[in-house]
């Protein structure tokens, strides 16, 4: 069984290796075959796991780990043994990393096999490059899901982020796009730093990073306050950068800049959810430390509001789907800083399945009217495209709360656990939703009904993608439908509450103290509100007309201007102290002294050169001359 679960990594690490190193001779129908296939090896073995792992039944969770995996905790070697600190290469496999093995392995299998049609047009070495590419990135989610401590998460954890540089610079001769991906990579550096000065100090206080020596109570008593808020708040700035939160959200929307597929799947089952893993994984951590929880609570609400105003008003179809994600990863915060946990994983779940969704949906489009991304230039796309349109309106409803689908349940609970931890947070959380509900029907019907509004080509070639995109999308549909059910609360079923119950042993769940009264009057509002702000939508978007160019739109469509005080206040001043540091310093002072030693010595041997001339006559006169100097020395200076 161990040397099973090596293989749930292993196995894209190897795609990797053969689809980068043969990309060149291998037939693009073989490198779809082997990328995809790879990552369905590791999905099977992943769900052999979790189905071994534990089962459900009406009451309890029964664990078989101890049966079939014996230690959660699966040991290899020793990856750092220096003095008292031993660090293993280590997996651990527990409720919550295989229901992560599930999502990644799962969505990022359904990206494969749609990406094997979406990217067909590529060169052959180009295609092996990119299959090479999404297997190496899910290697790295992988590892830094399976490690059983913070090191092995952390090779992960960098190892997503040089992936997404990769990924989303893959038209490498675009410099628009090169800039992104330098972008992405730059400012998650930035989080890391946080990340990797946690682990230090954990090391220098507790000496060691395993999770089950450090995520303890024990080890809790072991640190004092100032320790904890400290290391947390380290942790969460790493999270910030992964997940996109303020201030470092901002390379997300332009990770827009890759192929369709690989936006899905950083946004949906893979990177962005490295930061609410990580803190999902650290919570008994991190429900010691009041004030980080605070700050965390505060920026995911901050966060989900000013995306989705952002969202507002975003044209380009890829845009407004990757401001959602950064707002529903706001939403995500707000959970795990209410201490909601297992609302904060449960919406990662059902996330990954309509957010994949609605951006393989855009591929969908964008791939019918002939890489267009306006949406402003669609329009009467409904009855060209049926599947397309059908599993679009799946994701919206899902992203919307609306009831049944997914994403009403887990927003249910990030919700109500806002509200029982605080008024203002739940409230900025409830307008966030309808706005939310507002700018995806505000996408789907600008994009979908009306007219088309593109050119006469474009309308000539609008025709539905092939079944290597469609059915992915249906798959995922399904999912969006009945995915929210695995954490269907109890106050709609006796008997709910499974997903909390499953993930007990690993994370904390929280007891709310909301009347069942309450608790109905708060879904009948949030279901009320989103079915108006759907209905707000339709009666102006319905049919397509250009918007009105106002002052608040104009600064939500140039995105609060965040990236311009960016560029003012951290790039250029960086850019021109690069400069000064260049021209003063490096050539002014340091080159100087080097190349001044250089001609020192060169100009040296110029004027020494001159005794060793070849000239018998030079040579007698300086004996001479040396003879002279030799006596008059000896005859005035002796004393």
């Amino acid at each position: 069984m161990k040397n099973l679960i090596l293989l749930i990594p292993l196995l894209p690490f190897l795609g990797f290796l053969i689809n980068g190193l043969f990309r060149k001779y291998l037939a693009k129908g073989l490198i779809g075959i082997i990328g995809s296939g790879v990552i369905l090896g590791s999905f099977l073995i992943s769900l052999y796991a979790f189905l071994n792992l534990g089962k459900f039944t009406g009451e309890k969770i029964i664990s078989s780990s101890a049966k079939i995996l014996g230690n959660p905790v699966l040991r290899y070697f020793d990856f750092i043994h220096v003095g008292t600190l031993r660090i293993p290469f280590a997996f651990q496999i527990d409720q919550l990393s295989t229901l992560f093995l599930l999502i990644i392995t799962g969505v990022g299998f359904l990206i494969h096999v749609y990406s094997t049609a979406y990217m067909h047009e590529e060169k052959r070495e180009h295609f092996g490059r990119y299959f090479a590419y999404l297997n190496l990135f899910v290697f790295s989610m992988l590892l830094l899901v399976m490690g059983a401590n913070f090191v092995i998460m952390f090779i992960g954890w960098e190892g997503v982020g040089l992936c997404s540089y990769l990924l989303i610079g893959y038209w490498f001769k675009n410099v628009d796009y090169t800039k992104a991906a330098k972008k992405a990579f730059v400012m998650n550096r930035i989080g890391d730093l946080g990340f990797l000065l946690a682990v230090f100090w954990l090391i220098a206080k507790l000496g060691s990073t395993s999770f089950s020596e450090v995520l303890t109570a024990g080890a809790i008593d072991r640190l004092s306050a100032t320790d904890i808020t400290g290391i947390t708040l380290l942790l969460f700035l790493g999270a910030t950068g992964k997940s996109a939160q303020i201030p470092l959200y901002t390379w997300l929307p332009d990770a827009m800049a890759g192929p369709t597929p690989v936006s899905a799947l950083i946004h949906a089952a893979t990177m962005v959810t490295a930061g609410i893993y990580m803190i999902a994984r650290s919570n008994v951590l991190f429900s010691a430390a009041p004030v980080t929880m605070n700050v965390i609570a505060i920026i995911g609400a901050a966060t989900a509001f000013l995306a989705a105003t952002i969202a507002l008003r975003q044209n380009d179809i890829k845009k407004v789907l990757a401001y959602s994600t950064v707002s529903q990863l706001g939403y995500m915060f707000l959970a795990l800083g209410t201490g909601a946990y297992v609302a904060a994983v449960f919406h990662v779940m059902t996330h990954a399945f309509f957010k994949a969704l609605l951006f393989l949906g855009s591929g969908s489009v964008i791939h019918a009217v002939s890489g267009n991304q306006d949406i402003r230039s669609m329009g009467g796309l409904r009855k060209k495209l049926p599947i397309t349109y059908l599993t679009f309106l799946i994701g919206c409803l899902a992203i919307a709360g609306i009831a049944p689908f997914a994403g009403f349940f887990s927003k249910d609970a990030i919700l109500l656990s806002a509200f029982a931890t605080n008024k203002v947070l739940y409230a900025v959380g409830l307008f966030t939703a309808a706005l939310t509900a507002f700018y995806m029907f505000r996408l789907l019907f600008v994009t979908f009904g009306g007219s088309f509004r593109g050119t006469e080509e474009q309308a000539h070639h609008i025709h539905e993608s092939p079944a290597a995109m469609t059915i992915p999308l249906i798959v995922l549909a399904i999912l969006s439908i009945v995915g929210g059910f695995v954490g269907i609360p109890e106050l709609f079923m006796h008997g709910g509450e499974r997903l909390s119950e499953y993930l007990a042993p690993v994370v904390a769940s929280k007891e709310l103290h909301v009347a069942h009264a309450t608790e109905w009057i708060l879904v009948i509002l949030t279901t009320v509100i989103a079915l108006a702000a759907i209905a707000v939508a339709w009666m102006r978007y319905r049919n397509y007309r250009e918007e009105k160019e106002t002052p608040v739109a104009k600064v939500l469509e140039n995105k609060w201007y965040v990236d311009e005080l960016y560029e003012a206040v951290f790039v250029r001043p960086l850019n021109k102290l690069g400069a000064f540091v260049n021209t003063v310093i490096e050539k002014g002072t340091i080159d100087a002294m080097v190349n001044g030693v250089g001609r020192a010595v060169n100009y040296g041997g110029r004027q020494l050169r001159w005794l060793q001339s070849g000239q018998v006559g030079s040579y007698v006169l300086l004996m001479v001359i040396s003879m002279v100097i030799f006596f008059v020395l000896q005859l005035f200076l002796r004393k």
